[in-house]
């Protein structure tokens, strides 16, 4: 028995990402667009939100809802939705893991 809880203690220490790692929001897509699946933005100029700080992804999407951000694209974008859709979005790209560059082939 002691050996079993040794090892799941130890899975658990090695890989806290994995239970930490929210669902993958329902309407991550039109976000996607521009910043990526993962939070790596697709689009020259759009920010990269992977790993951002939690407090504030949930702080800077109500803000572009409520119009205190007056971002034109942003409001449009996330404007019909709710404070559990946003918070969602919060979760999923705090979580995901910010990458380098990809390097451009000479």
């Amino acid at each position: 028995m002691r050996t079993v809880l040794i090892a799941a203690l130890s899975f658990a220490f090695a890989f806290p990402a994995v239970a930490a790692t929210p669902a993958k929001p329902v309407r991550l897509g039109l976000c996607a667009a521009c910043h990526g699946d993962t939070g790596m933005a697709r689009v020259p100029g759009v920010p990269n939100l992977a790993g951002q700080k939690l407090d504030y992804l949930r702080k800077a999407l109500k803000d572009y809802r409520d119009g205190s951000r007056n971002v034109a694209v942003m409001r449009a974008a996330i404007g019909p939705l709710s404070d559990a859709d946003l918070d969602a979005l919060a979760q999923w790209y705090s979580a995901q893991l910010p990458q380098p560059p990809a390097k451009s082939q000479p």
